[in-house]
C-alpha cells in the first residue's frame, strides 16, 4: 500500500493570483526597489497548504511560454489577454529561488502548459496515492477522481474549495470527464476559445444531462427541437470540437521527470533566511527562526559577540564597582509583556569598552545595594531598549532608575512606526551587523514559553540583544536627524517616558467593594433584559449565539435578511441597526449586548488587575499608534464606556489613594477641532472658537443656512457634530450616511455644503493630500511624521483610505502631541511648587490627578494654565476641570 501524498501546484496560475491578492503593491518593496507582493502571498499560500496536507511529494509546474501546441491549433488561443504588469514580471525569477530554498521541485516544459504537466503526473500516480492539485483555474477540475482532489482558490490564494467527483456532481450535475464537453459547448472567454454561440454554462449542463457528451449531441441532433440554439449548434460544430480539444488537459505530455523526483526534501534554512532577508519578509523570518534555533546565516561581524566574555554572576557579592561601568547597555528579561507583574528571568548589562556581558539570573541583582545605587546613579549612563519598562521593574524593588542615555524603542518608533516591535525587527530595520533571534524562537510561545534548558543559548541570546542595543544607537540617531525628529525625541518623547513611568508606578486606587456592587446590579439588569427579549421572541434561546438569534429574527419573526455568512444569518451590529424600525426586539438585543460586554470586560475583567496595594497599574504604551496617541493596556482604562450610565457609574469605583484626598480631572474642550481650525486657518471656524461659540451649533447655522437669531435644533446640532468629527477622522460620504442613517447622496451633499461654508478646511484637505503624494508622509505641528505608502496606490479604495489618513493624521497627531507636552509641563510644575498632587491617568484628551483637598484650589488655577499653554495656536485652547471624591464626579 502506498502512503504517498502527492501535491501538484499550478505555479503560473497561483503566482498570478498571488500578485492580485495584495493590491497595495507599493507597500511590498524591498530596499532594492523590487516589488515583492506576489512572492509574499505565494509564500503564505505555500506554508498553508504544506501544513494542511503534509505531502511526501511536491511539484510546482510553470508555463514555459505563451506559445504551445494549443496556439498551433488555434492562433487566437489566450489572445487578447492583457500583458502581465512589469511589477509582476520582475518577481517571477524569484519564485524558483523560493522553491529551491523550500526543497520543492519545480518544472516547465516547452510547447506545453503547467496544466499538462500536472495532468500527466496525476495520471501516473498509483490508485492508492492521495493526489492534491492546487490551482486558480477551474479547468483542472476535469482531473478529479477517487484519489485526486482539485483545490481551486476562491479568494486570494489561501481560501481553497475542494472539487471531488461528488462535489462536481452536486455543483454541475456532471462528471469530471464531462467538463471538457461543457467547455467545448460554452467555450472559455479567459482562454479565448469560442464554443457554440450563445451557449453558457447552464445550457451546456442541460445538454450534457440529455446527451452525455458533445459527440452524442451531434450524433442525435434530430432530438433537438428547431430553434436558434439548434441552428447555432449546427453552424458551430467545428468550433465546438476545437474548443473541447483545447480544453482537454493532456495526461501523456513528454515530461522528463519521474515521481521520485518530486520527493519533498528538507527546507534549506540558511537559503530561506537569506531569501527572506533579501525580500525583507520579517514575519516569515520570525517564523523560520522559530522553526530552528540554529538559524543564523551570520557574517563574521555577526559572530562578533560570541567572542565577548559572558560573565554569569551567581552571588550578589560578585556585583562590585568593577563590573558596573560608567557607560553601559542595560536589559532585564521577562517572558510576559506586563512588566508590572512579570517574573524576571535575568538581569543583564554590557560594558562596551571591556567587551564583557554580565548576566545574573532571576532578580538576585536587586538584592545588591551596590547594584541598586548604580541603577539610581544619573552619572552612570545607560542605553535601554525600553526605559519605562525598566524603570517600573526597578521600582518593584524600591529602586529609582536614572542615567537614561538612549531609549532605542522610542527612537525606532519615531523613525518607523511599523517596525518598533521586537528587538529583532529593529535589527532588521537598521541592518545591524548582528543577528538577533526573535524571542519566540528562543523561548517558545503560549503555555510552553520558557527559558531554554541550555543556559548557553539563553545567555547568548541576551548577549546578542545587548550588542544590538549598543550598535543601534548611532544609526537610529542619524535616522532621527534625517527625518528631523531629534527634538521631538529629546524634548517630548523621552521626558514623557519618565512621566509615564511615574504615572504607572503610582497607579490608581480601586474600591473593589464598589466594583462588586456595580457588578451585582448589572447582572440583575442583564437578567431583566434577557427576560424582556425572551418575551418578545416568544421563547428562550441563547441570545449570545448568532445561529440561534438568526433563527429567531429571520425565521420566526420574519425580519428581512440583509446579509448572510458562511454559517447562516448575519446578526452583526451594523445589520441589526438597519432593522431597528422593524421590531423592538432589535433595540433590546443591541442594548443587551452593550451591557453584557460592559459586565464581562470591566466589572468582571478589572478585579484581576487590582494588585495587593489596592491599585490598578495600567501600562501606557508610547510606541503603538500611528498618530502618536497613547494606548492603555493591562487593562485598558481609556475605553471604559461613558455614553451609557452603567458605564459611567463604573468610574465611581476609582478613588483617591489616601484619605482626605480628592481626584481632579482636566479635559481639553474640542482640541482636535481647534487644531483643525488652526492648521486650516479657516476664518469661519476660527471665529467661532475665538467668540466662544458652541462649535457644533455654529457649524449647523452655516451648513443649514439658519438665521442668526434662530435656535439650533438638537437634530441639526447632532448632524453638524457628526460631520465636524467626521472631517477630523477623514470620514467618507458612506461613513457619514451610516452614522446619520441618511442616504449616501444626502451625506455627500452635506459634506459638499460643509466645504463650501468652510473653504479653508476644503483647501487644507486638498493641500495636505498633495503634500502626502509629494513627500510620502504628513506631519504634525511638532514634526511627528506618518508615512503613507498607499497614497499613490492604483486601487481606488486603498488610495482613498490613505488620502483620508493624510487629512486626519496631522490633526489627531498634533492633539496627541499637545497633551503629551501638557503632561510633561504639569509634572514639572507640580514638582517645582512642591505639591503632593500627581497625575495618575491619561484618557485621550483628559488628565486625571489625585491630591490633598487643600491643593484643589491651586490645581484649579495651575492645571488649566499649563494645559492651555502647552501650544500656541491662532485660537485659544480651552480646558474644563473639576474635582470630586471619585472619577465619576469629575464630569
Amino acid at each position: 500500500m502506498s502512503n504517498r501524498t502527492i501535491m501538484l501546484i499550478d505555479g503560473s496560475s497561483l503566482a498570478f493570483r498571488s500578485f492580485y491578492s495584495i493590491l497595495d503593491i507599493e507597500r511590498f518593496k524591498n530596499k532594492a526597489g523590487l516589488h515583492t507582493n506576489a512572492l509574499f502571498s505565494f509564500n503564505r499560500m505555500l506554508d498553508n497548504v504544506l501544513q494542511e496536507f503534509e505531502p511526501s511529494h511536491v511539484l510546482v509546474a510553470f508555463d514555459k511560454s505563451d506559445v504551445t501546441f494549443r496556439t498551433e491549433k488555434y492562433d487566437h488561443y489566450k489572445a487578447g489577454r492583457q500583458k502581465a504588469p512589469s511589477e509582476f514580471k520582475e518577481q517571477m525569477p524569484y519564485f524558483r529561488v523560493l522553491l529551491d530554498a523550500y526543497g520543492i521541485k519545480h518544472y516547465d516544459l516547452i510547447n506545453y502548459e503547467a496544466d499538462d504537466i500536472i495532468g500527466t503526473l496525476a495520471f501516473q500516480a498509483d490508485a492508492d496515492d492521495k493526489v492534491v492539485i492546487i490551482s486558480g483555474d477551474k479547468d483542472l477540475t476535469q482531473l478529479a477522481s477517487d484519489h485526486v482532489t482539485v483545490y481551486i482558490t476562491r479568494k486570494g490564494v489561501s481560501d481553497l474549495e475542494a472539487y471531488t467527483p461528488l462535489v462536481i456532481k452536486e455543483k454541475w450535475g456532471i462528471t469530471p470527464n464531462q467538463i471538457v464537453d461543457m467547455k467545448g459547448m460554452m467555450g472559455d472567454s479567459s482562454d479565448n476559445y469560442p464554443g457554440i454561440t450563445r451557449i453558457g454554462e447552464k445550457t451546456a449542463v442541460k445538454l450534457l444531462k440529455q446527451f452525455g457528451s458533445l459527440e452524442n449531441m451531434y450524433d442525435r441532433l434530430d432530438e433537438l427541437k428547431a430553434s436558434k440554439m439548434k441552428e447555432n449548434i449546427i453552424n458551430d460544430k467545428e468550433e465546438a470540437y476545437m474548443s473541447k480539444d483545447l480544453a482537454q488537459i493532456l495526461q501523456d505530455a513528454p515530461i522528463e521527470i519521474a515521481m521520485d523526483d518530486l520527493v519533498w526534501k528538507e527546507k534549506n534554512i540558511e537559503a530561506l533566511v537569506d531569501f527572506y532577508r533579501h525580500m525583507e519578509f520579517n514575519s516569515f523570518l520570525k517564523q523560520i527562526q522559530g522553526d530552528s534555533l540554529n538559524v543564523t546565516s551570520q557574517t563574521e561581524d555577526d559572530k562578533q559577540f560570541a567572542d565577548y566574555e559572558i560573565v554569569a554572576l551567581q552571588q550578589t557579592d560578585e556585583i562590585t564597582s568593577e563590573v558596573l561601568p560608567d557607560y553601559a547597555v542595560y536589559y532585564s528579561e521577562t517572558l510576559v509583556d506586563n512588566y508590572h507583574i512579570a517574573e524576571i528571568q535575568a538581569v543583564a548589562w554590557a560594558d562596551p569598552l571591556t567587551e564583557k556581558v554580565y548576566i545574573m539570573e532571576k532578580d538576585i541583582a536587586f538584592q545588591s545595594s551596590i547594584f541598586k545605587k548604580w541603577l539610581a546613579n544619573p552619572q552612570a549612563l545607560k542605553i535601554f531598549y525600553d526605559y519605562k519598562r525598566e524603570a517600573v521593574i526597578a521600582s518593584r524593588y524600591d529602586c529609582q532608575l536614572e542615567g537614561l542615555d538612549m531609549d532605542i524603542l522610542i527612537a525606532t518608533y519615531l523613525v518607523d512606526t511599523h517596525n518598533a516591535q521586537e528587538l529583532a525587527d529593529i535589527v532588521n530595520l537598521l541592518d545591524l551587523s548582528v543577528s538577533v533571534s526573535y524571542d519566540e524562537a528562543v523561548y517558545g510561545k503560549g503555555v510552553k514559553k520558557k527559558v531554554p534548558e541550555e543556559l548557553g543559548v539563553f545567555h547568548q541570546h541576551l548577549a546578542k540583544k545587548l550588542q544590538a542595543l549598543y550598535l543601534a544607537k548611532e544609526p537610529i540617531l542619524l535616522k532621527l536627524d534625517e527625518v528631523v525628529m531629534t527634538d521631538l525625541y529629546y524634548e517630548m518623547e523621552l521626558p514623557l517616558a519618565k512621566c509615564l513611568a511615574q504615572l504607572e508606578i503610582i497607579g490608581v486606587k480601586v474600591n473593589q467593594t464598589t466594583l462588586e456592587e456595580k457588578n451585582d446590579q448589572v447582572l440583575s439588569r442583564i437578567k431583566e433584559m434577557e427576560d424582556e427579549i425572551y418575551k418578545m421572541a416568544g421563547e428562550k434561546f441563547n441570545i449570545n449565539s448568532p445561529k440561534q438569534l438568526g433563527v429567531i429574527l429571520f425565521e420566526k419573526l420574519e425580519l428581512p435578511v440583509l446579509k448572510k455568512t458562511k454559517t447562516g444569518y448575519s446578526t452583526a451590529a451594523d445589520v441589526l441597526e438597519k432593522l431597528l424600525a422593524k421590531h423592538p426586539i432589535v433595540q433590546a438585543i443591541l442594548d443587551y449586548r452593550q451591557i453584557a460586554k460592559l459586565q464581562s470586560t470591566y466589572l468582571a475583567g478589572l478585579p484581576p488587575y487590582i494588585k495587593e496595594d489596592g491599585k490598578i497599574h495600567s501600562r501606557f504604551v508610547q510606541t503603538l499608534t500611528q498618530t502618536g496617541r497613547l494606548s492603555s493596556t493591562d487593562p485598558n482604562l481609556q475605553n471604559i464606556p461613558i455614553r451609557i450610565e452603567e458605564g459611567r457609574l463604573i468610574r465611581q469605583a476609582f478613588v483617591p489613594s489616601q484619605e482626605d484626598w480628592l481626584m481632579f480631572g482636566a479635559d481639553y474642550s474640542q482640541i482636535e477641532l481647534r487644531v483643525l481650525a488652526h492648521i486650516s486657518n479657516d476664518e469661519h471656524m476660527k471665529a467661532a472658537f475665538i467668540n466662544g461659540e458652541d462649535i457644533h451649533s455654529a457649524t449647523a447655522k452655516r451648513v443649514f443656512h439658519l438665521p442668526e437669531d434662530q435656535p439650533v435644533s438638537a437634530d441639526y446640532r447632532r448632524q453638524a457634530k457628526a460631520v465636524n468629527f467626521g472631517i477630523v477622522y477623514g470620514i467618507s460620504d458612506y461613513g457619514l450616511s451610516q452614522n446619520l442613517n441618511i442616504p449616501r447622496k444626502e451625506a455627500k451633499a452635506f459634506i459638499d455644503r460643509y466645504f463650501e461654508e468652510f473653504p479653508g478646511i476644503a483647501q487644507y484637505m486638498e493641500e495636505i493630500v498633495a503634500e502626502a503624494k509629494e513627500n510620502g508622509y504628513v506631519k504634525t505641528l511638532f514634526n511627528r511624521r506618518r508615512y503613507l505608502p498607499d497614497i499613490s496606490a492604483s486601487n481606488f479604495n486603498i488610495r482613498s483610505f490613505a488620502e483620508r489618513t493624510a487629512m486626519n493624521s496631522p490633526i489627531q497627531g498634533t492633539a496627541a502631541d499637545i497633551i503629551k507636552i501638557a503632561m510633561i509641563n504639569l509634572q514639572k510644575n507640580l514638582e517645582k511648587e512642591g505639591l503632593e498632587s500627581r497625575i495618575i491617568l491619561q484618557v485621550h484628551d483628559e488628565l486625571i490627578l489625585e491630591g490633598p483637598k487643600e491643593e484643589m484650589e491651586r490645581l484649579t488655577q495651575l492645571v488649566p494654565e499649563v494645559m492651555e499653554g502647552a501650544a500656541q495656536l491662532s485660537i485659544p485652547l480651552k480646558v474644563d476641570c473639576a474635582s470630586g471624591k471619585n472619577w465619576y464626579e469629575l464630569k
